[in-house]
């Protein structure tokens, strides 16, 4: 069967790996600095932001613009390395990136910013991805579609061949924007999957 879509892309967080008691950890202590009270998985809205957003959104989110500046600066004096470990690859992963990388070219579009290529070497997973791009890459993050259209533009193709999976409604927007098609990993936002495997059939029709 001729495939419809030449390359997948992965969103990071939530989708390659469950990164949620790492991001938390790495954000409570910026929120440490200026005295606030930390986030917890009970505070469903401030935690899925520090889940989902890029570094600048979630400082504007959690402290207000007027500290972004600061938060940042203090950000880059914390090594997230130190989290790292605390990161689990997701069910089915490697065999999924096994899989396809045999089929068509893998790319990752992510908020994340800096600590992207060190997860990705310490997890053993870079030869993997043909293209690695996260906020820092482009002038606005998701949900602009500013990353996708970087990445179509770097493999050489239409966004519209590319099939995006994420797991938020930022990572929705993003494709939709973009134009292209989107797979929902674990999460009711469009297209469902519930495990990496099942991309090898998606991938097809």
């Amino acid at each position: 069967m001729k495939c419809k879509c030449s390359a997948v892309v992965f969103d990071c967080d939530g989708v390659m790996f469950n990164s949620r008691q790492a991001n938390l950890a790495y954000y409570n202590i910026i929120l440490n600095h200026f005295g606030e009270a930390e986030v917890d998985e009970s505070q469903q809205s401030r935690a899925h932001l520090c889940h989902t957003g890029s570094s600048p959104q979630v400082f504007a989110g959690l402290l207000g613009e007027q500290h972004l500046a600061e938060a940042l600066a203090v950000a880059q004096q914390v090594d997230y390395d130190q989290f790292i470990p605390q990161l689990t690859v997701e069910p089915g992963l490697v065999d999924v990136l096994t899989q396809l990388s045999g089929m068509c070219p893998l790319a990752i579009a992510t908020n994340r910013g800096s600590s992207m290529p060190r997860i990705l070497d310490y997890f053993n997973l870079s030869d993997y991805f043909t293209v690695v791009l996260t906020h820092q890459d482009v002038a606005r993050p998701k949900p602009h579609p500013d990353i996708l259209l970087e990445v179509a533009l770097r493999l050489g193709m239409t966004p519209g061949e590319l099939m995006f999976v994420g797991d938020s409604e930022l990572d929705q927007q993003a494709a939709e924007r973009a134009g292209c098609r989107f797979i929902a990993y674990q999460w009711d936002g469009g297209q469902r999957i519930d495990h990496h495997l099942q991309l090898l059939d998606l991938f097809q029709s």
